[in-house]
């Protein structure tokens, strides 16, 4: 090599540079293209030329020879220096190895160094990218995909699986194009495999969110054959899923094992949540001991809050009680990873501090904590009230062994919670000593713990109607804790129980200033305000509540009632119907929205839900006195009958549904069965004055022989019943025997009181006990009401003449037979 030579501005005439400006005509490769001598020497045995290359000194390496746009071939001498053909503006720059590249004589003398050329005008210009080319397409189908794949996800997130499912569609046509574009013009190995594993990784998840598994398996299935997707064995976890779905759990579990063989040991957490999924799929099938198995590997390994509890559900399943016990304390010990709330607490005044922990108390991470704290309580809770009756010789002694291992964890607040809870199932066995004692062993203890204690017992007792102790302890529960929503609503209930309604209000708007979501203190309200004849107030608390609870059934009837109270019985119809919709088969309500209908004079709705109502409860005597009535005034006095012999039926001691019976026997023409009927009437109620009356009557017009029998008795009825009047005038009180003849109205023939009314109220009722009769029972089966009617007996002329008179409305009581 040369060594550096360092030039003055004056150089010698034959210094090492000089020459380069020189032009050499030998070096012209304007016209290499045209000789015919060139161009044959250079092309080989393909028929194509090689690229011009020219050898470096003392390497083997050759590079090809590059030229620009408006410039001339630049070629090497073979003293490794370049030859330039082009002369363009100002003088040509030599490019060389040796340091003191850049200098010639004519740079010298007139211009600067200029390496890049930048004296001699702009640079020319790039090349244009061509946007026809294939590789451009390709790119750009490419993007295209990618934008599609997320807008599937993004649809996904919205709730839109319709849309995300059709976008992973398209986005999976494009991409099999894209495919066949690049194995036109490349080889296979430049295919996005990437691209390929996410578009149908994405078509399946979608097929799957669409509940469409046959479609989502299959994609699944080609993701999982093919060899080139290295972790693609893993998503056998999601097939096993589809197939958990699809209640196909033997595949599931073949499904979850075989993506557990393809994950390495070092993915731990992977491996336990397919372990879970195989133990849980285990218990759907009813396989415990092999559920048990895969929950104590969990357990062992990386034991969680989950897994606990379901193992513990596992070992109840097969009642294994020692094992039960294990698996809570594992439960118990296993860690939750949550900070207590000691760094939410102020350890001096500074007002930074406080700022600072202000702002982190409610945070994500701290919400998330709180809910971690709440589910394993959850667990714990259930977990004990599960195994407390099967893990001892009883249910009390299961729960202080549970108890006990609470109280030595860190979870020592929820055994007084276990405690409470344990008084509370005391109340489901009806076992209402023990749950005051155990309530009462709380009255020493904290604040919040007493006031729950003290708003149980204050609970109970007002159940047990001693308002006095109730009231007690519900005074303890709100000095124990005034904040306390539910004492103070039993606080009210006490005082609401001795009539202060004021004083009721107040507690109740107390308890709701407190917790507005306490829904028992504003029912509780609602009805204090009734009380107070405060309606508008009333109705605002119930319709508040039913903003809050909209499916109550108690909730819709009090705003009926409370419209029914304000004279609107459009509304309370309305509301009535929505509470139809809620407990169809309440035979009260049936009954209300009858009653409603009537008074509104649509009788066939009022006919419908009376019917209703007697179809679920036929033993409501208001219904059954308004359908018989509804049958006379229509002229179907047969349908009338059952009706009324099933009033005869449940009160059997008032005689007057007997009498009515009778009646509608006799105006339907079968003389004969109202005979037969008042005959049964006289001995079961000898007494009865109008059953003798229509006896007599009925006798002498079939011109029977018992008339003078029937008359003589009647005589002697009447006797004394004249004799009981003068008793009862002369200040002595009256047998029940006499009250009952009094009372019974029955159907006089010949009299206006023969014509039954639509509602039958004339008719009194009776206040003497129930006895237990000999009749024939009614079948109390449903029967239509408007079937086949009973066919009339056929009667003579003569007979139905004289009947026509019996009926007539003007006969008189001077009329009857002596």
């Amino acid at each position: 090599m040369m060594q550096n030579v360092h030039l003055a501005p004056e150089a010698d005439e034959d210094d090492l540079y000089s020459g380069y400006n020189d032009y050499n005509p030998t070096f012209d490769t304007e016209d290499l293209e045209n000789d015919v001598a060139f161009q044959q020497a250079a092309r080989t045995s393909h028929g194509r030329r090689p690229p011009v290359t020219a050898k470096i000194p003392g390497t083997s390496a050759s590079r090809p020879l590059a030229t620009g746009i408006g410039s001339k071939a630049t070629l090497t001498s073979s003293m490794g220096r370049p030859m330039t053909g082009a002369i363009q503006d100002g003088v040509a720059r030599p490019m060389t190895a040796v340091h003191a590249a850049g200098y010639t004589k004519a740079a010298m003398r007139g211009s600067s160094f200029d390496p890049l050329g930048q004296a001699r005008g702009p640079a020319p210009p790039l090349e244009m990218k061509n946007s026809d080319s294939s590789e451009e397409k390709i790119r750009q189908l490419e993007k295209k995909v990618n934008e599609l794949v997320e807008e599937s996800c993004i649809a996904n997130s919205c709730g839109d699986l319709k849309l995300a499912l059709e976008k992973a569609k398209e986005a999976g046509r494009k991409e099999r194009v894209l495919v066949r574009q690049r194995e036109q013009i490349a080889t296979a190995e430049n295919i996005n495999l990437d691209l390929t594993y996410s578009v149908l990784f994405n078509l399946a998840g979608q097929y799957a969110a669409n509940e469409m598994y046959a479609e989502a398996l299959n994609t699944y299935q080609v993701i999982v054959k093919n060899k080139m997707f290295s972790n693609g064995g893993r998503l056998k976890v999601n097939m096993g899923n589809i197939y958990l779905k699809q209640r196909n759990y033997s595949k599931a579990i073949k499904f979850y094992r075989m993506a557990l063989d393809q994950i390495p040991s070092v993915h731990k957490e992977m491996r336990i949540k397919i372990m879970q999924n195989i133990g849980v799929a285990f218990i759907k099938t009813g396989q415990y001991v092999d559920a048990i198995s895969s929950f104590e590997h969990i357990m062992s390994m990386s034991p969680n809050l989950k897994a606990g509890f379901n193992l513990i559900l596992c070992y109840f399943a097969i009642g294994n009680g020692e094992q039960m016990k294990k698996a809570f304390q594992k439960l118990i010990a296993v860690p939750l990873e949550v900070d207590y709330d000691d760094k939410y607490i102020s350890p001096n005044d500074d007002p930074h501090t406080n700022l600072l922990i202000e702002a982190i108390k409610n945070d994500s991470l701290r919400q998330i904590e709180r809910e971690r704290k709440s589910m394993a309580e959850e667990y714990i809770m259930t977990a004990a009230k599960l195994i407390a009756p099967v893990i001892e010789t009883s249910f009390a002694v299961g729960y202080d062994w549970c108890v006990e291992v609470v109280k030595a964890s860190h979870y020592v607040e929820l055994a007084n919670d276990l405690e409470i809870n344990k008084a509370t199932t005391y109340l489901r066995q009806q076992d209402f000593n023990q749950a005051l004692e155990t309530l009462k062993m709380f009255e020493k203890k904290d604040s919040r713990v007493k006031s729950a204690a003290a708003t149980n017992l204050s609970f109970l007792y007002y159940l047990e109607n001693e308002l006095a102790q109730a009231t007690n302890y519900a005074d303890l529960a709100v000095n124990s804790d005034r904040y306390n929503p539910a004492a103070l609503t039993n606080k009210g209930n006490t005082v609401f129980a001795n009539g202060d309604y004021e004083k009721a209000a107040e507690f109740y708007k107390e308890a709701l200033r407190n917790d507005s979501s306490c829904t028992e203190a504003l029912y509780n309200l609602g009805l204090t305000y009734k009380k107070l004849n405060r309606i508008d107030e009333a109705l605002d608390c119930f319709l508040k509540l039913h903003a809050i609870l909209r499916n109550s059934a108690q909730v819709l009837h009090q705003i009926a009632n409370i419209y029914e109270i304000m004279e609107d019985p459009n509304q309370a119809i309305e509301w009535l119907l929505q509470l139809i919709s809620v407990v169809p088969t309440d035979p009260h309500v049936l009954s209300k929205l009858g009653k409603l209908y009537d008074n509104e004079g649509d009788k066939s709705q009022a006919f419908h839900y009376y019917y209703e109502s007697y179809r679920y409860f036929p033993s409501n005597i208001e219904v059954i006195e308004w359908l018989g009535a509804y049958y006379i005034d229509t002229q179907f006095c047969e349908k009338a009958i059952e009706y009324f012999e099933r009033a005869a039926l449940i009160l059997p001691t008032q005689v007057k549904w007997q009498l009515m019976v009778a009646s509608c026997y006799r105006r339907s023409g079968n003389y004969q069965k109202a005979l037969e009927k008042y005959k049964v009437i006289h001995r079961k109620f000898p007494e009865n004055v109008e059953c003798l009356r229509f006896l007599v009557r009925l006798c002498t017009d079939m011109g029977l022989k018992e008339v003078q029998e029937y008359m003589t008795k009647l005589k002697k009825v009447e006797k004394l019943k004249e004799i009981r009047e003068q008793r009862i005038k002369s200040g002595r009180d009256g047998s029940a025997r006499s009250r009952r003849e009094g009372n019974a109205g029955g159907d006089s023939g010949g009299t206006k009181g023969e014509r039954l009314s639509a509602k039958l109220k004339a008719l009194p009722g009776t206040s003497e006990p129930y006895e237990s009769s000999g009749s024939k029972e009614i079948d109390a089966s449903y029967i239509d009401p408007l079937g086949p009617q009973a066919e009339r007996p056929k009667t003579a002329a003569r007979k139905r003449t004289e009947e026509d008179d019996f009926a007539d409305e003007e006969l008189g009581e001077d009329l009857l037979p002596e």
